[in-house]
């Protein structure tokens, strides 16, 4: 059964991104650190932070890191009042983290909320399940793909001042003459998958990529038709066929239908 063929340029624009080259990525990426290293320190405003972390949604099982991270106001706050099971403040100033690490025990957080030095190209950002950065210069563009490679789908960004590259934010909110960004990691979805109904029918995906915006067409018994109101939100995708509408979990080359989910109930989808 031959796909119902859409045009590629919507996926290309991810793939694009996700394959600069290394060796671009470190130079863009090391410059960016240093400018930052060099840049005065201005103390994040509270009423930013307060909007960001309400933004973010915490809950007790998140970690959230924070780039950037200062006296650590945001890495404090987002434990001791907005329900954060853990949080890590990366710096390149060791005399920022030693005020962090301060304010920290004066908040009596300091078992949940830790502070290190580091260069914030190399962080390992694999753990957090929120990530926020604070006012970094525009070349920092070198973060975006590293947010997409290593991060896991459902992840929430937050910036503040600064968007990354082509990638359009989630939402977005005007605090204290800034703006606050927030990005959720998609999931990868983008290719052919065989979905398969509750009753045994069979269906041919093309999903289409660019970043969270997705389209897509099926083809079932050899009728094309487009996929009706295609969304992903982190691992979480839904779509309309024929009537039909499908919530389902992305699990890696796996569609299950989501937890809880009243539509459709019984499918599955398999990446081919």
């Amino acid at each position: 059964m031959a796909p119902f063929t859409l045009c590629a340029g919507i996926h290309r624009a991810r793939t694009a991104t996700l394959t600069m080259s290394l060796a671009s990525l470190m130079s863009i990426g090391h410059e960016a650190a240093a400018t930052t290293a060099n840049v005065s320190y201005v103390p994040i405003p509270y009423p930013v932070v307060e909007r960001m972390l309400e933004m973010a949604k915490l809950q007790p099982d998140d970690h959230l890191i924070d780039l950037g991270s200062g006296d650590g106001r945001i890495a404090i706050a987002a434990v001791k009042n907005w329900n954060a099971g853990s949080a890590l403040g990366i710096d390149l100033d060791m005399e920022r983290i030693a005020e962090a690490r301060q304010n920290a025990e004066r908040a009596g957080v300091a078992d949940r909320v830790r502070f290190e030095q580091g260069d914030l190209l190399e962080a390992d950002l694999s753990e957090a399940s929120v990530l926020t950065v604070y006012q970094l210069n525009a070349k920092n563009i070198w973060l975006q793909p590293v947010i997409l490679k290593s991060m896991n789908p459902g992840t929430r960004v937050l910036t503040h001042s600064f968007e990354l590259g082509e990638w359009e934010p989630d939402q977005s909110d005007t605090v204290e003459g800034g703006t606050v960004h927030m990005w959720t990691v998609p999931a990868t979805v983008g290719g052919k998958w065989q979905l398969t109904t509750a009753d045994g029918t069979e269906a041919l995906i093309l999903i289409e990529q660019s970043y969270q915006r997705v389209v897509g067409s099926a083809e079932i018994e050899g009728e094309p038709m487009m996929l009706a109101e295609p969304r992903l939100n982190g691992n979480e995708i839904r779509f309309s066929i024929d009537a039909q509408q499908f919530v389902g979990r992305v699990e890696g080359d796996q569609i299950v239908p989501a937890e809880g989910a009243n539509e459709t109930a019984g499918w599955n989808a398999q990446r081919i």
